[in-house]
């Protein structure tokens, strides 16, 4: 199930109060995984969220990930982790989320991504191919660092980072098995976004 369009969250587009609806919005259009990405408030205070979050991945047959909360996503069952080199390290997130899935953001890092992936996690992200509106201050990494992660790689690779779909076409050309975007789905008509990124993406 890892495949297909990876929608993340985000604290402006995407706030609490309406993110219940806007995501049902986003899985029903064919969004196949969703990060909860919240960096504010204890787990206590998102655990509501999350735990509607992921009966609505559930009835639409999609992976809920949080963001850097193993014992959040431990609590609740979340379907998976991600981790970023800011956030807790992969080897004790593991010793607290057990069985899901754990994600390792590696920006353009291979080593890192070969690291991560001896290491037990189940997919890797790179990115930000493009300026990213949510991370303004993401370093560029070349795409073609796609093409080279599955060429040496066994488990899934993601891209992420200002993918459009004035742009998507160019991160396609590179093989990943799952595409992230956080304003391409959540800005604006966000079942129309879905359905324009998703054709524009290898089934």
């Amino acid at each position: 199930m890892l495949k297909g369009l990876y929608a993340i969250t985000d604290e402006i587009l995407t706030p609490d109060h309406l993110l219940l609806g806007q995501a049902e919005t986003a899985l029903q259009a064919g969004v196949k995984i969703l990060q909860y990405r919240h960096k504010s408030g204890s787990d206590r205070e998102v655990e509501g969220i999350c735990v509607g979050l992921q009966r609505l991945c559930r009835r639409y047959q999609a992976l809920f990930v949080i963001n850097d909360r193993p014992h959040l996503a431990q609590a609740i069952g979340a379907d998976g982790l991600h981790v970023g080199v800011e956030d807790m390290k992969l080897t004790p997130a593991r010793r607290i989320f057990a069985k899901g899935i754990i994600g390792v953001s590696c920006y353009g890092d291979l080593a890192r991504a070969r690291l991560a992936q001896d290491a037990g996690a189940d997919y890797v992200a790179f990115g930000s191919f493009f300026p990213s509106p949510t991370k303004p201050s993401s370093k560029l990494v070349p795409m073609t660092v796609l093409s080279e992660a599955k060429a040496v790689l066994t488990i899934p690779v993601c891209a992420i980072g200002g993918i459009t779909i004035a742009n998507i076409h160019q991160i396609t050309a590179h093989g990943p098995d799952m595409i992230s975007v956080v304003s391409a789905v959540f800005a604006g008509d966000i079942a129309a976004n879905v359905a324009r990124l998703r054709a524009a993406m290898p089934e």
